[in-house]
């Protein structure tokens, strides 16, 4: 069993460069959304707790199963701890023999930002210039990076309500050749944005974007609504927008769509990424991308950075199942 630490997808990324990761991302991302009938699909299991949540995330088809491990407790900085941690597995589907458990935290920065990116590929004007952050937290440089290889970015204009943790994304961008707009609060912020991106992290119904803050039709990536009782964007807002969500019965529980009642429906991902259903906001008005995170974009993650590893012999092997001559003798293990 392959076992990749932090120093592992670091050690992959080093190899492969951003860009070429992204891509590789993304067009797993893609393929696994083409296929989205195959796989057998469940909202995550959740476990509320106080300041907090910890979820468990399955996913399989014919061929794999994944599950990542994470966690969701916003009070965490205050104590110098991260808000999400992660961890994952990828196990063969046929024997539930397990290939390779995975560090996930940085591997669920890419993989949000990756599948937000390949969703305004689809949704957002071809022509967008102006990404939006209202949150800078550990997730807006991923954002940044994955928007900056679909779209000829030309400013980043950001808010957050921590002035360290923008102080954190000016100094992580000053590397790339972008345009770089603070701003004094999050209506300022999304001001000539194309793309707007909010990822705040209280666990609570806020209203950090709202309707009479756009001024034109745009594509919005709500991230940070994710679990029962957390919003960002004002109902208003919500109801006025194209809805896009990635699986209908988890977002309609945890994502911005909460807000609208148990009976409101919309288009999926998947339908988007298989081209059933056209959507732009160049011919449909404002998009809101109601994104909760899904298993199957830590499927897709998880299987390419095994694929990598294996082909860079990243990682090290580990025994955590028994290896015996007669596989009913447990007991001879003692």
């Amino acid at each position: 069993m392959i076992v990749l630490e932090i120093k592992d997808i670091k050690a992959v990324i080093a190899k492969v460069g951003y860009k070429d990761f992204f891509a590789q991302l993304n067009d797993t991302l893609t393929e696994d959304y083409k296929n989205w009938h195959d796989f057998d699909k469940s909202p995550r299991v959740a476990n509320h707790v106080q300041d907090g949540v910890i979820e468990l995330m399955p996913i399989s088809n014919a061929e794999m199963y994944s599950f990542k491990y994470v966690n969701g407790h916003p009070k965490n900085p205050s104590q110098n701890k991260m808000t999400v941690m992660a961890t994952g597995q990828l196990s063969l589907t046929e024997t539930g023999e397990p290939l390779m458990f995975s560090e996930m935290t940085l591997l669920t920065g890419f993989r949000t930002a990756a599948t937000s990116a390949m969703a305004a590929k689809h949704l957002a004007k071809k022509d967008s210039e102006v990404l939006a952050l209202i949150g800078t937290g550990a997730q807006s440089e991923f954002q940044f990076l994955a928007y900056s290889f679909i779209f000829d970015l030309k400013e980043v204009r950001f808010f957050d309500t921590d002035p360290a943790a923008m102080r954190k994304f000016e100094k992580n961008m000053a590397r790339f050749d972008i345009r770089l707009t603070p701003c004094k609060d999050a209506r300022e912020a999304v001001q000539g944005a194309d793309l707007i991106t909010t990822c705040t992290a209280d666990k609570k119904y806020q209203t950090v974007l709202t309707k009479d803050m756009i001024s034109k039709d745009v594509f919005i990536n709500g991230l940070g609504g994710d679990c029962p009782g957390k919003t960002e964007i004002e109902k208003e807002l919500v109801e006025s927008a194209t809805i896009v969500v990635e699986f209908l019965p988890q977002s309609r529980v945890e994502g911005e769509i909460q807000q609208l009642g148990p009976d409101f429906t919309c288009t999926e991902l998947h339908e988007i990424v298989k081209g059933e259903k056209t959507l732009n906001v160049a011919t449909d008005g404002t998009i809101l991308y109601d994104s909760v995170g899904f298993a199957l974009e830590d499927y897709s993650v998880l299987r390419l950075v095994y694929k990598l590893a294996k082909e860079h012999n990243i990682g090290s092997e580990m025994e955590l199942i028994p290896d015996l001559s007669d596989v009913k003798n447990l007991f001879s293990l003692l």
